[in-house]
């Protein structure tokens, strides 16, 4: 099973597709694919029935 969310760019404002390994919990950086600017993405599931939620800011 994988996860494909949609995110809003912190800089750039576009809207765009991220998929998240099934495996992924915590943080990581991951370029914008429209203006290259780094995001700090955060993955979290609920532990019950693995509902997928991600935050994405401005990497510092």
């Amino acid at each position: 099973m994988s996860d494909t969310v949609e995110v809003r760019c912190p800089y750039c404002y576009e809207a765009l597709e991220l998929w998240v390994d099934p495996e992924t919990r915590g943080g990581f950086v991951q370029d914008c694919d429209v203006c290259c600017r780094p995001w700090q993405v955060y993955v979290e599931r609920d532990p019950e029935d693995g509902t997928l939620h991600v935050s994405v800011q401005r990497a510092q």
